[in-house]
């Protein structure tokens, strides 16, 4: 089996579907510093330390700079880099595509890759699978920061077009399977002229358009084993010839029941030319009770659900779910053992032979001064409040009205434990005028910052280092890149490249370590979909 992947970022996605059996063909980042990552952990080229050399499968598809000028192009701003007129592009002198662009990295745009396939020499061997026969898979995740909750949710935005690059991509080179990953705020619709306009839809619509039947679903990483509440939409889309082949082999009556449904959303699409109103096609919820993730190949998206995690705050049990202590405690001072999930995303899951826990990477910790870290100590007691008191208290911070928290919530958080003044200093037993005294001077704007609970899943967003801090007590600080990276579920050996992490107006454009590891998809879903698609791809044989 073989795989191109598009948007590829530090190479999550690409990781998990490698170790079930998935071959690189090609993969396209569009930014320098997630492209260096990239590099160095799937082709093992040091572009840091050794600059770009004639030999190197790494391929500038439009720069301002000459392949010479290494330096230059890792720093460039890929914003600045688009189209072709004028720039310099590696692949004008591509003159033997199987071999010189198997196992590559493309570096640019998607619109402009999309121009450049006009070249029928590529386009014909990307077609051909470089020399494969045929391309199994193309996936990938295009930027999402409009379509995020998080974020703006700016319809007009010039990201939002990028899933229809990837949709011509697709019909350029005609893959058996596409697979595209994006925010679950993708789901949520937009209002336009009064009328609500659903993305992932128009997006089902474009892969149709194209002679794929998509299946489209609504998964979480968390029900995969990482250690982290990070919920995805995904379309799965397989080529008319392919699903229909899939769908004759099938014995599974809850794949077939999906089946039906995008079969008849795949005809209505072709036979009206695209124009198609909303409400022929659903998205599979893993939170829903859907019988496709219960009772077919879908079923490795939800591992770690079942019935003592759904059941288990009822009844006091254990979660299958893996935590934040599970994914980080051993990284800490005087943390544990490490767990089985950090065994197993190093081990069984990822494993790497020349790796030993000497060789540690990304994990050097970042200074705060006393106010921060007094700041900090006071979400760690926040986590362990009621809502009612976090909010009130969380209120104060922001607006600093003394008549916004009541004495009950002051009174409960002196009791979660010790707190620490701006000066650095211990202290305990305040009174409730004490307690305020102590937290006027540690009022800030910001709004998501948090202490993680030790015993759940993290939060989704963890790309930007302060959004959160450890949950230890004795640990008062944000996490390392490679503690974000154990949640993720990236394995101890894989390296993030570039610089660390990034402010101002570079954050328009840069991609440092931190947010590499935000942006990226978990390893552990990436190995999920892996399989799923695997036995997809089994069943059309």
């Amino acid at each position: 089996m073989n795989h191109i992947e598009l948007f590829a970022g530090c190479g999550g996605l690409s990781l998990g579907l490698e170790s079930e059996g998935f071959k690189l063909l090609l993969a396209n980042e569009l930014s320098p510093m997630a492209a260096e990552t990239f590099a160095f952990n799937h082709l093992g080229i040091d572009l840091k330390n050794k600059g770009i050399r004639p030999e190197d499968k790494v391929y500038w598809i439009s720069s301002q700079y000459t392949r010479q000028e290494s330096v230059e192009r890792l720093k460039e701003n890929p914003n600045m880099a688009i189209g072709l007129k004028g720039k310099v592009s590696d692949l004008r002198k591509i003159d033997n595509p199987d071999l010189q662009l198997r196992g590559s990295l493309l570096i640019g745009s998607i619109l402009d890759l999309n121009e450049m396939l006009a070249n029928r020499q590529i386009s014909s061997a990307l077609k051909n699978g470089l020399g494969d026969g045929e391309v199994d898979l193309v996936s990938g995740g295009p930027p999402c920061q409009s379509f995020s909750m998080a974020g703006l949710r700016q319809h007009s935005n010039e990201r939002n077009s990028l899933p229809w690059a990837f949709a011509e991509f697709v019909k350029r080179v005609h893959p058996k399977l596409a697979l595209l990953e994006n925010v679950t705020g993708i789901l949520r619709p937009f209002s336009i002229d009064n009328k609500k306009y659903y993305a992932w839809y128009e997006i089902a619509k474009a892969f149709a358009m194209e002679g794929y039947v998509p299946i489209c679903l609504h998964v979480n990483a968390k029900y995969v084993g990482a250690a982290q509440n990070r919920p995805r939409f995904v379309m799965l889309a397989l080529r008319k010839d392919i699903a229909i082949k899939v769908r004759k082999n099938n014995q599974e009556p809850a794949l077939e029941k999906a089946f039906v449904r995008s079969f008849d959303f795949f005809k209505l699409v072709k036979s009206r030319n695209g124009d198609l109103e909303y409400g022929h096609l659903e998205f599979h919820d893993v939170e829903n009770g859907s019988d496709l993730f219960n009772n077919s190949i879908f079923s490795h998206l939800v591992t770690h659900r079942g019935e003592r995690a759904s059941l288990s705050k009822k009844l006091g049990e254990k979660s299958n779910l893996v935590t934040v202590k599970d994914a980080i405690d051993d990284l800490h001072s005087g943390g544990a053992s490490k767990s089985k999930y950090v065994k197993y995303i190093n081990g069984t899951a990822f494993k790497r032979q020349s790796y030993n826990d000497s060789m540690l990477t990304n994990h050097e910790l970042r200074a705060n001064n006393n106010r921060v870290k007094a700041r900090f100590r006071l979400y760690q007691l926040m986590a362990r409040v009621s809502s009612k008191s976090r909010q009130e208290i969380s209120h104060f911070l922001r607006i600093g009205d003394k008549a916004l928290v009541q004495a009950s919530s002051l009174k409960e958080l002196l009791s979660a434990g010790w707190l620490m003044t701006q000066q650095g200093k211990k202290v305990e037993n305040l009174s409730t005028k004490s307690l305020l005294a102590l937290l006027e001077p540690l009022q800030t704007k910001k709004q998501t910052q948090r202490a993680l609970a030790e015993d759940k899943p993290a939060p989704a967003a963890l790309s930007i280092p302060d959004d959160a801090c450890h949950y230890h007590d004795g640990t008062l600080r944000t996490l390392t890149v490679r503690e974000m990276a154990r949640i993720q579920s990236f394995p101890d050996w894989f390296e993030f490249r570039s610089k660390v992490t990034t402010g101002g107006q570079m954050r328009k454009f840069q991609v440092p370590q931190y947010t590499q590891v935000g942006n990226a998809v978990p390893p552990l879903l990436g190995k999920a979909f892996g399989k799923v698609c695997k036995e997809i791809l089994a069943l059309a044989d």
